[in-house]
């Protein structure tokens, strides 16, 4: 049976530098609030947001079967699936999986057979989700038997529990429960009565494993990673061994995209997915649950034929078209990449950027959002603000004030912007502009460029720059600052990343040029510095992503953490 982890697991380096006293910085939570907003404000981050939503459990709990007060998509589930028709889809279940159970799953998540404004067909949305979840329970927890007289799609949910594991067994699914590591800290496992630590073997219909996947979903469900942390067997025995599939479901892995987005037409391939064979269809379904074993190969895996067949009766049987151009198998697709639709940054880690005006040796008192897994999460509130306190301890959230005359309006801070490429061959001229950049009061404000060592620009101080871009040895990533200031001499400071790249540069080997902070996944290889490295494998992966004058690959001062000479 297989295990399906909703996120990779990254083990953390902190390397130790002596104390200095550092000058404190004052915030306020407001600042705070609208630098987070500001980072997040974009499409696919919000749609993902709206469909990973939760209601609170006391709505949960006064679910019941054909409820009039039922929430509207829990109503519309059960239009589409009657309690009858459950137990004849699992005649040979767990008794621990209930209609009930199913039920309630969908009043946490509201997207689950939620309601479509837009025209998207809402009935027909739930009913190909259901079908498509049950398809692959059949796979994933189905007793498989031939033998039986139900045929193998009804024989799904006949397994809560990982086959071999019950919670009398020690020593297994707990290999991150060090609290000298991150996740350790970040989710700290339960212990038996002896003090060590419980295991995290695969419960549920999705088979949930691992202390960092129990506890980011015990938060979502109680806003606690305690509660399943300590008591796993929850996920087994209570409702949320179907509400951990839906969690699953709703929830993406970038760079791919959620099970839900990929069946209500949110995700839409571009062209590198295209190039990819990544097609939307139940197909690309089985490539998001185990695509690195199932698919890809150019012939499809037994595993995979197993969950069309069952698609396909299911469909049937709950009224689903499958269209004849409908991708049902893997079999041609590559993996994801964060070139694809489904690519997005979903975690903070330390803005590493010199700002060489800020306090304390030009640092950026700020947090990014990263490809790869860190203890912030942007989809949890509170941790942007966590990010920056654990980097930046010498932060000081400062909502006092000071008392004022109550009839003069406090001057606000204006707000920088800058639009313009992100990219630009070497030597080549880009124009960025700061013309989004606004004033609360509406005054005018004045402008103020830095430019990145080696690029020249005619004027610095005007709203709009044409910068010629340096000639680097390498292609490496520049940041330009720009500086706004208002009548009342207020200022708010921007910075823009821009790839310089070598005209007509042909890495060796067809390697890519290695790129600042790009999130790099094991086995990527890079050109730098007039060599090949490569990525190195789990857990030393995320440094990849680190600091450049620590993990610049040949050049950083711990390059060799993160990457293999070739």
């Amino acid at each position: 049976m297989k295990h399906h982890q909703l996120a990779i697991s990254i083990v953390a380096s902190v390397m130790a530098f002596p104390l200095l006293a550092m000058e404190p910085v004052h915030f306020t939570q407001a600042e705070i609030d609208a630098t987070e907003a500001q980072l997040t404000d974009f499409p696919l981050m919000r749609a993902v947001k709206s469909s990973i939503a939760t209601r609170d459990n006391s709505v949960v709990e006064a679910v019941s079967v054909a409820n009039p007060n039922n929430p509207d998509n829990v109503r519309r589930l059960e239009s589409v699936l009657s309690e009858a028709q459950f137990e004849f889809l699992f005649p040979v279940r767990a008794p621990e999986y209930t209609y009930l159970g199913l039920l309630q799953s969908a009043a946490k998540f509201p997207a689950l057979c939620g309601e479509y404004a837009d025209g998207r067909d809402s009935l027909g949305i739930c009913r190909k989700s259901l079908a498509t979840m049950f398809a692959h329970f059949a796979q994933e927890t189905g007793a498989h038997d031939k033998w039986m007289t139900e045929p193998q799609w009804r024989q799904g949910l006949y397994w809560v529990r990982e086959v071999g594991w019950d919670e009398t067994k020690r020593g297994g699914y707990n290999m991150e429960c060090n609290p000298d590591t991150w996740q350790g800290q970040e989710w700290p496992c339960g212990t038996f009565s002896d003090g060590s630590y419980k295991s995290y073997f695969g419960r549920g219909a999705k088979q949930l494993s691992y202390n960092y996947n129990y506890g980011p979903f015990s938060d979502a469900m109680f806003g606690d990673v305690h509660t399943l942390l300590n008591n796993p067997e929850q996920v087994a025995d209570t409702w949320l061994n179907l509400a951990s599939a839906v969690f699953f479901f709703t929830y993406p892995q970038p760079p791919k995209a959620s099970m839900l987005h990929v069946i209500d037409g949110t995700w839409q391939p571009n062209a590198r997915d295209g190039e990819n064979g990544l097609k939307a269809g139940f197909g690309i379904t089985t490539h998001i649950i185990n695509g690195g074993i199932e698919c890809g190969s150019g012939s499809e895996k037994p595993q995979s034929v197993n969950r069309i067949e069952y698609y396909q009766a299911l469909a049937q049987y709950m009224g689903v078209p499958i269209e004849a151009n409908e991708e049902l198998g893997c079999k041609d697709m590559k993996p994801f990449d964060t070139q694809g639709a489904g690519a997005m940054q979903i975690y903070w880690e330390q803005d590493w950027s010199y700002i060489p005006d800020n306090p304390n040796g030009g640092k950026s008192y700020a947090c990014k959002l990263v490809g790869y897994q860190t203890r912030y999460s942007a989809f949890k509130d509170g941790d942007y603000v966590r990010c920056l306190q654990y980097f930046f301890p010498e932060i000081v959230i400062d909502d006092s004030g000071t008392p004022t005359d109550p009839t003069v309006p406090v001057n606000q801070p204006p707000k920088a912007q800058i639009q313009g490429p992100s990219e630009g061959d070497a030597g080549s001229v880009i124009s960025l502009s700061a013309a989004q950049s606004n004033d609360p009061e509406g005054g005018a404000l004045s402008y103020l460029w830095k430019l990145p060592v080696g690029g020249t620009a005619t004027a610095i101080n005007q709203v709009n720059l044409d910068l010629s871009l340096p000639t680097p040895s390498n292609s490496e990533s520049v940041f330009v600052m720009l500086t706004v200031t208002d009548e009342a001499g207020a200022t708010s400071v921007k910075t823009h990343s821009v790839l310089v790249k070598l005209a007509g540069e042909t890495p060796p080997d067809g390697a890519s040029p290695y790129q600042v902070g790009h999130a790099y996944a094991a086995g990527d290889i890079v050109s730098n510095a007039s060599g090949l490295y490569e990525c190195k494998p789990f857990p030393y992966t995320a440094w990849c992503a680190g600091a450049a004058w620590a993990y610049e690959p040949g050049v950083g001062a711990a390059w060799q953490d993160a990457w293999i000479a070739r």
